[in-house]
């Protein structure tokens, strides 16, 4: 079986479902195991840090790790960096079996910062049986340098080892998602995948077609080349809703409106822009009618003429956020707190006549649109309040990075159309 370790909502397992390989993940995160399950997922909720190694030796032909990145990404408090010292100590301390995960941990200023080394102790206990035959570990890119040990402790083991930095958006994932990447193997030599896109498409050569062009969010999202997005706007507390995952006080525009469900696009041959799914009590009262709104009438909430905006995507609420047109790929998606709140943005198109009303309209990304940009399937089942969605996506892996970075170890060939995974 393969062992995935942090195992989350499935992003390696999406990949490895579908290509018939038996895995087991090891995840503590309630919600996280919620949805696995309903993926058909076989997990183990359990605390990784507790849960006994050895009981999987004899059995692990694989094994993936990507550690909770919260203790070292920049988008939370990076506490992580200082306790950098520590985390090497415990992995080298595990590699020769001596356990002192319990005084190391003690000096943490994050408790999270161990479970980097976690995978060096299921590591030792599988390696005593000749196991595991490959390893693919994940993690964000100032996480690097524990990768280095790591690789220098299992070249000593008889494993070829590759380590360095991979962005997901040179794999066909939408989104400029850097990560630090080990792959490592006893049987082939590891190195990194091929990339398959560039920022700009490259033409054919000798050696074959070149490198397509990154894939772009509206691609992603099916909104076509030349049709203009008008995303799904979510005010929260709808059909399946919970609450808002992040609530602003800063969006007055649509605070008014949380009582109306949500507006998705129509057929742009209708001349239906936006169509009311749920108005809500007082909308009718405000506007007069409960009908659609038609291309040249009024569209509550964000614009008169949804069809002149241009559409972009702002990672968090922070001044120096990543903003990115949706013909562009995303910059990386993360979630967990109020500053993190990933919002589409949209400004009117000055060459088609569009007025700058001296405010840009700002909607929430639905947890639909990010899964669909993580490169999930299309109507995976999410479980939880929509934060607890946001939170599972923005620390999964990509499970489109993660097949091209599973594919050699299982003799797999990824078929060149975006998403599509072939057997």
């Amino acid at each position: 079986m393969v062992l995935d370790l942090f195992a989350g909502p499935g992003g390696w397992s999406v990949p490895l479902h579908r290509w018939g390989i038996r895995e087991v993940g090891l995840e503590w995160d309630e919600w996280a195991c919620r949805t696995r399950a309903a993926a058909g997922l076989l997990t183990i909720r359990t605390d990784i840090a507790l849960y006994p190694a050895w009981i999987f030796s004899g059995r692990v032909w694989g094994l993936i790790a990507s550690p909770p990145c919260q203790a070292w990404s920049m988008a939370g408090k990076r506490l992580g960096l200082l306790d950098q010292p520590l985390v090497h100590q415990a992995v080298a301390d595990l590699a020769q079996g001596r356990d002192t995960r319990e005084q190391l941990l003690a000096a943490c200023r994050d408790e999270r910062s161990l479970l980097a080394a976690e995978p060096m102790r299921y590591l030792h206990a599988l390696h005593r049986s000749g196991e595991p035959e490959w390893v693919a570990m994940e993690e964000v890119p100032h996480v690097l340098p524990l990768w280095k040990q790591y690789a220098e402790v299992l070249r000593g083991w008889g494993f070829s080892v590759w380590t360095g930095i991979l962005n997901a958006a040179d794999y066909g994932v939408p989104q400029t998602r850097r990560r630090a990447i080990l792959l490592a193997s006893r049987t082939r030599t590891a190195l990194p995948p091929p990339p398959t896109h560039a920022a700009v498409a490259e033409p054919e050569s000798l050696f074959g077609p070149g490198r397509e062009r990154w894939v772009s969010m509206a691609e992603a999202l099916g909104w076509g080349a030349t049709d203009r997005p008008v995303p799904t706007v979510c005010a929260g507390g709808g059909p399946g809703g919970g609450p808002e995952p992040f609530p602003s006080g800063s969006r007055q525009a649509l605070a008014d409106a949380r009582d109306r469900g949500a507006w998705t696009r129509r057929n742009p041959g209708t001349g239906i822009v936006l169509a009311s799914r749920r108005e809500g009590s007082g909308w009718a009262e405000r506007h007069g009618t409960r009908e659609n709104r038609p291309a040249d009438g009024p569209a509550p909430t964000f614009t008169a003429e949804a069809h002149r905006w241009s559409w972009s995507l702002r990672s968090n609420n922070q001044a120096n956020a990543t903003v990115r047109r949706a013909d562009e790929p995303a910059g990386t998606l993360f979630f967990g707190h109020r500053a993190n709140e990933c919002v589409w943005v949209a400004e009117p198109l000055p060459e088609e006549g569009g007025e700058d009303s001296g405010a840009v309209e700002s909607i929430r990304i639905t947890a639909a649109e990010a899964g669909a940009l993580q490169t999930f399937p299309a109507g995976y089942p999410w479980q939880g309040t929509k934060g607890q969605q946001f939170s599972q996506i923005g620390n999964a892996v990509p499970p489109r990075l993660a097949a091209h970075l599973l594919a050699p170890h299982l003799g797999k060939t990824l078929g060149p159309d975006d998403f599509t995974l072939a057997a």
